[in-house]
């Protein structure tokens, strides 16, 4: 039996590269994206989310054996924070929330989101943002996001996915069923997402100032061979996990605050 996968983002960049590379593992893939997809559809609204999630039902038949939400916009000086509220977090959740009971149904499910080491290394992470978010308060997660910028907002975003898939991956109703959910957290990734991100007048100067152990950034098909391990039988123990991908940066910047031993106090 054909195994059935849903990626967002499906495009360009991760996304692209993870739907090709399920496609050579045997699943059949159904693409969603602003653009250029099997569907066209804003995860950043209600009604594109609802759109996308009734596809994916009509596409699986109501058993989704892999669902990797790749969809997401990074911070820039001229961008509403609220964007990335509604499409990073709420973009991702929702459409992991609408799949649940297909997700259920295969038995065997894997659900890879993508967070990222910004979550670690970027200080001043506004935790207002990221409490909103984990409230599931779209208005409240939006105008927070506002005021807070979109650049500071994108790390924020990125924490309360990686918080979500940790609490919801041990929960009964998930791991019962045999579905298995993990989020990556990359650095810097040659995508359209750091095109963007170079090409601003502002923070372009930046991007080459991040440290890099590797000596080079990655590339979306080393993030795609990443994903398709999870999704692939022996993935099946990784539950709950946030994976770095970011050649090594995260290790550089904090090389003691993990792993972190746990306080007796």
């Amino acid at each position: 039996m054909t195994r059935t996968a849903v990626v967002t983002g499906s495009s360009s960049g991760i996304g692209a590269a993870t739907k090709r590379a399920l496609e050579a593992d045997g699943f059949s893939v159904f693409g969603i994206d602003l653009h250029g997809a099997d569907l066209d559809a804003d995860l950043g609204t209600t009604e594109g989310r609802a759109r996308a999630i009734s596809h994916a039902l009509e596409f699986c038949d109501g058993t989704l054996d892999a669902l990797i939400p790749c969809a997401g916009l990074s911070g820039l000086p001229d961008r509403p924070g609220s964007l990335l509220a509604s499409i990073n977090y709420f973009g991702t959740v929702d459409l992991i929330l609408g799949l649940k009971a297909a997700l259920q149904a295969s038995g065997a499910a894997s659900v890879v989101a993508i967070s990222s080491n910004s979550t670690t290394i970027q200080p001043g992470v506004p935790m207002a943002v990221v409490d909103a978010c984990l409230r599931h308060d779209e208005a409240l997660a939006r105008s927070t996001a506002d005021a807070a910028s979109s650049l500071a907002s994108y790390p924020a975003t990125k924490t309360a996915i990686a918080w979500w898939i940790r609490s919801q991956a041990v929960d009964p109703s998930w791991v019962d069923h045999g579905a298995h959910l993990n989020a990556l957290a990359p650095g810097m990734i040659e995508t359209a997402m750091v095109a963007e991100g170079r090409a601003d007048p502002t923070i372009g100067k930046f991007f080459d100032l991040l440290p890099i152990p590797r000596g080079r950034t990655g590339r979306p098909e080393e993030v795609a061979a990443l994903i398709a391990l999870l999704c692939s039988p022996l993935g099946r123990n990784f539950v709950g996990s946030i994976l770095s991908i970011d050649g090594g940066t995260d290790a550089l910047l904090r090389t003691r605050d993990w792993p972190k031993p746990m306080s007796t106090a």
